[in-house]
């Protein structure tokens, strides 16, 4: 091999090598913020935050949970989380991440939850079960764009 050719080799692993990391940082990054946005939303509701779907929600969100018949958009998803609200709260709740892809401004994230329902009539249900979450890079930070889960 001529010294031209070690030069190209050890040009080409550099340049190759020195990218390789800033772009695991990235992807790294981006996964770690798509999660916090998923902690936040069941953290603001077990703490019965009203306005984490205006926060956390696209305008033109719709998902579809195994209790609901159809999707629900946002301004439903709002409304039946006030419901909940009138027959009991969420007292705890476990999140088990399984896996997070991100492509550019996209994120599909995978995951386990066990969760603590308190009734007004102070009976708890545990329930254990998986989501699927979309979440899309917005001006204002990840947002939820549809999901599709619930109780096992």
């Amino acid at each position: 091999m001529t010294s031209k050719e070690v030069l190209k080799l050890v040009l080409t692993s550099i340049l190759l090598f020195g990218l390789t990391p800033a772009y695991a940082e990235e992807s790294t990054d981006d996964s770690a913020n798509v999660w916090s946005v998923i902690e936040e939303e069941w953290n603001a509701v077990e703490k019965g935050d009203r306005k984490w779907p205006d926060r956390l929600l696209t305008d033109d969100f719709a998902a579809w949970g195994k209790t609901s018949p159809a999707p629900r958009d946002k301004a439903s998803t709002i409304m039946w989380n006030r419901f909940d609200e009138q027959i009991g709260k969420l007292v705890a709740h476990e999140l088990y991440p399984l896996s997070i892809i991100v492509h550019d401004d996209v994120a599909v994230a995978h995951y386990l939850y066990t969760s603590a329902f308190q009734s007004k009539d102070d009976e708890i249900e545990m329930s254990n079960g998986r989501y699927t979450d979309i979440l899309v890079r917005t001006e204002d930070g990840w947002k939820f764009l549809t999901w599709h889960g619930g109780d096992d």
